[in-house]
């Protein structure tokens, strides 16, 4: 268990701020702790965690993936995977959005694709209010964009300016966003497909709360509609036409993406792992009168556990510090796998009260199974890493 001195919330308000780069480990112990305090009713009511980012605001780990010069935490990737480890093992739903936070922040900061007047605009925001970022892609009819296809959320200009319609699923933190980058297509005859800047206060945005899902519930992801939602010139992104949508690729954001997302649910194993030990650490059944962890069949089962998730950590470390972003979709798709068979295998071996609310181990798995959604999914890396395996042998 990661037992650590608690810290009160004077502390927490008034003492030494994290800046991302510098974050004290006992900040990062006293965060862990204290969300994990709250994560369990956060999932129960499927409430959005508006206080846990308080807290990360309030110790600059909200604007951590800026670089220092624009006033931001200036966290490298090593630093940024330490803060989400930390905050995704206390409560993964929180770490899911900060990750989005981190994604895309970054790249406003790399200033793709963006005018350098909102660019500035928005990253002031974000530093000095706390502002939540997210990209909107996914539509009930697209799916998600990686798979291809036009979205129906449209932009058109008209005699006033630009008009933003239609719909985004899966929206995640979309109770707390302060701007949203909506993925739309033009209604030209060759439509252009890019980002489309929202700030979630204009006219016309709407949240509908249809989020209630099996894990991940306080995550916050609504649906969000645009109903005629009037949008600056500025806060167009560079269009481009269906055929050269690869030039909006941006190969760090995809690494980081990967790699940041198997983080948060590696963290969750590394929870239910803890949990799983010390409930075999107390549990004695009054026919063997001594605990279960004495138990060799038990003492192999948890080796088995600390395996995968030695494994995971010797290829996050590996992929942290020397990055390949060819390699991002494996990593993510072995580290996210491991993960839920070490939380399936304490299930297993629990039986019932392994799957009742009263334990967190019921709401980690449900949590866990929800790595397989995140782009890349697992068929798509390995429907990639056969044609790479035919290729190279090809002849």
């Amino acid at each position: 268990m990661m037992a650590t001195r608690a810290i009160s919330a004077a502390d927490d308000a008034t003492g030494p701020r994290a800046t991302g780069a510098t974050v004290e480990p006992r900040v990062l112990d006293w965060i862990r702790d204290d969300f994990a305090s709250r994560a369990a009713d956060h999932d129960t009511d499927g409430s959005f965690p508006f206080e846990n980012f308080a807290i990360l605001h309030r110790h600059g780990l909200l604007s951590a993936a800026l670089p220092a010069d624009l006033g931001g935490g200036g966290a490298d990737l090593a630093r940024l995977a330490k803060i989400v480890r930390a905050v995704s093992y206390g409560d993964p739903s929180t770490g899911l959005v900060l990750v989005m936070q981190y994604l895309f922040t970054a790249q406003f900061a790399r200033g793709r694709n963006w005018a350098p007047g909102l660019r500035e605009r928005v990253l002031r925001s974000v530093i000095d209010d706390g502002a939540l970022v997210n990209g909107l892609r996914v539509e009930p009819d697209l799916g998600t964009p990686g798979r291809g296809g036009v979205p129906a959320t449209v932009v058109r200009r008209t005699a006033t300016g630009w008009v933003l319609n239609g719909r985004k699923i899966y929206s995640t933190g979309a109770p707390g966003l302060k701007w949203m980058s909506v993925w739309a297509a033009t209604d030209e005859d060759e439509p252009r497909i890019g980002g489309v800047l929202v700030d979630s206060a204009t006219p016309g945005v709407r949240i509908e709360p249809t989020w209630n899902h099996l894990g991940m519930r306080a995550t916050g992801s609504h649906d969000v509609v645009f109903e005629d939602v009037r949008i600056p010139d500025d806060q167009l992104s560079a269009l481009v036409r269906l055929q050269d949508q690869h030039l909006l690729l941006d190969a760090e954001f995809q690494l980081r993406n990967a790699l940041l997302i198997s983080i948060v649910y590696d963290s969750v194993a590394h929870a239910a792992r803890d949990w799983f030990v010390s409930w075999l650490q107390q549990r004695v059944p009054t026919a063997l009168g001594a605990p279960l962890s004495t138990l060799p069949r038990f003492q192999e089962l948890v080796g088995r556990i600390e395996a995968l998730l030695y494994a995971n950590r010797l290829l996050l470390e590996r992929s942290i510090h020397m990055p390949d972003p060819a390699a991002a979709g494996t990593v993510k798709y072995i580290v996210t796998n491991n993960a839920v068979q070490a939380v399936q295998l304490a299930i297993d071996a629990i039986g019932n009260p392994a799957l009742t609310r009263a334990h967190p181990l019921e709401r980690h798995l449900r949590n866990v199974l929800c790595s397989r959604v995140h782009m890349p999914q697992d068929d798509i890396v390995l429907t990639g890493l056969g044609r790479a395996a035919f290729a190279a042998t090809h002849g």
